[in-house]
This record gives C-alpha cells, structure tokens and sequence, in this order.
C-alpha cells in the first residue's frame, strides 16, 4: 500500500511538472499572440477548442455524468469562470503591457496565495521552513513587479501589466483552493464541463473587444499556431494534468510546482522571444527557486 501510494505521489510529480512547462510556454504564446489574435478572442477560442476535442473522445463518460453535471451546473460555470476565463483574460492582457519573462515570474505568487486563502478559510497548518519557503518566492516575485527597485513598491509605481498578472495569479489560487468543492465527475467530463462554463462566462468579454473596435480574429500562421497551442495544451492536457496532481497530493504541495512557470517560462522566453534576461531576472529566478526548494523540503510530515 505504502508503494503505491509513493508510486502516485511520483506521478503527480510529473504530471505537475509537465503541467507547469506547458504554462510557461502559455506566456509565450501571449506575447506571441499581440497583434494577432486579442486577448479575450484567444481566451474564447482556446477553450472551444479544448471542449470540442475532449468531447469528441469522451461522449460514453458524458452521458454517464449528465445528470450530476446538470445538477451542479451553477458550480460548474463558476469553475470555469474563475479559474480558466478570469485568469486567462487577466494574464493575456497583462501580456499587452508587459514581458513574457515578468509574467512568468509573477505566477510564482501562486503558492503563496494558495496558502493565505487556505489559512484564512481552513486554517491549514503549515511548517516554519514552508512559510520561509513561500516568502522567499514572494520576495523573487516582488523584485519582478518593481524591476529591482523597492521603492516602486512603496510608492506604488508598477507596470500595470505586472498588476494584471498578479490579478491572474489570484484568481487561478481561488480556484485552486475551490477544487476541494468540484463535482464528482470523471476527470474528462470535468474538464469539458469546466471550459463550456469558461466559453460562457468569455461571451461578455468577447462582446466588449468588439464593441471597443480592439478584437482580432486570428488572421495568419502566428495567431492559429497559438490559438492551437494554447487551446490543446495549456487548455487541455495541463488543466486535467493539474487536477489530477491536486487529487494526489493536495493544492498547498501542488501549488509549490506552480513554481517552476518562471523557470520553464523564461528559458522559453528567452529562446523564443528573444527577451533579455535582465540582472533582477536572475536574482528573482534564484529567489523563486530558492523558494520551491525550501516549501518542499519543509512541508509537513504526515502524521
């Protein structure tokens, strides 16, 4: 029983580690989408897209979990709205105003906000060596937003960009945290039923690029690659990757592998964007791994 338990904890180690690479190659695909796709038109068409590829190959499980999705559906559209929709319109904008590199590096407030809401709510205990863990990730985040120099902090001098990205961080740690609330469905129909609720709630959203005259519908090579990326792998393979690994090991240690975006995130970056890796960069990047090291090295024993 042990073995298997540790056999399942390695795999949700995977799965979560994938899941972070293919989330750090979504920050890319963003910066990349500028000029060729909008923001709230990619967030729409990325989860039609994952909805319509899952449902062709899970038509047996839907029929099976019709009536509870029917019975949870206010719950359902909820996840979708948070969790896909909220944050992917605040992290694509965000992208509009700032670099991929900062972007990436902020998702690593993630954990932190995962633990806060965790606490507030359940009280959820965690180690001194944790919490050390966390706010050393959250001091790397910190030196992102104000490009090295604390002082815009204190005077509220950030990029709004980077704003937005926090934004995006806080709403995905929302959903996170809900998942303990998720309905009893097979992980597919999950997930389709999640990015139906995300088509929804993106419909308004849609609705206001085009009457603000700043929607564009993907018109070449650049705008289809990455509604293609971001609809099947950030979108599908990862959500259910993610939700698999909070299944095994629980949201506060699944959370820490939300870490590993700015790593994965700006090598990508770096070699796709060609960005530059600027002196606070690194010192961030140190920081944030730092951080993941010292939150899994010190999370709590079981009892």
């Amino acid at each position: 029983m042990k073995s298997g338990a540790h056999a399942s904890e390695w795999q949700a180690y995977l799965l979560l580690t994938i899941t972070a690479f293919l989330w750090g190659g979504n920050m890319t695909a963003g910066k990349l989408a500028v000029g060729h796709v909008s923001p709230m038109v990619l967030n729409s068409l990325r989860w039609t897209m994952a909805a319509i590829v899952l449902g062709l190959f899970s038509l047996p499980q839907i029929r099976r979990d019709w009536p509870v999705v029917r019975r949870n559906w206010p719950a359902i559209l909820a996840f979708g709205a948070v969790g896909y929709t909220a944050y992917n319109a605040f992290l694509y904008s965000g992208l509009q105003l700032t670099s991929a590199i900062n972007v990436s590096m902020i998702q690593a407030s993630l954990p932190f906000c995962i633990l806060a809401i965790n606490f507030a709510l359940f009280r959820t205990r965690s180690t001194v060596l944790q919490m050390t863990g966390f706010l050393v990730t959250l001091a790397g985040v910190a030196t992102v937003v104000s490009q090295g120099e604390m002082r815009k902090l204190l005077h509220l001098d950030l990029n709004l960009g980077d704003l937005l990205a926090l934004a995006a961080a806080l709403s995905y740690s929302g959903y996170t945290v809900a998942l303990r609330w998720k309905p009893p469905l097979d992980w597919r129909v999950m997930v389709i039923s999640f990015c139906c609720g995300a088509v929804i709630a993106s419909i308004p959203l849609v609705a206001a690029e085009i009457a603000l005259g700043s929607a564009i519908w993907p018109h070449d090579a650049i705008g289809f690659g990455v509604v293609l990326y971001a609809g099947l792998f950030p979108s599908l393979v990862s959500q259910a990757f993610f939700i698999r690994g909070v299944d095994v090991i629980g949201p506060n240690r699944a959370g820490i592998f939300i870490n590993l975006i700015p790593v994965f995130g700006t090598i990508i970056a770096v070699l796709v964007l060609d960005e530059q890796l600027s002196g606070f960069h690194a010192i961030a990047l140190v920081l944030v791994v730092g951080g993941i090291a010292l939150a899994q090295w010190g999370k709590p024993k079981p009892a």
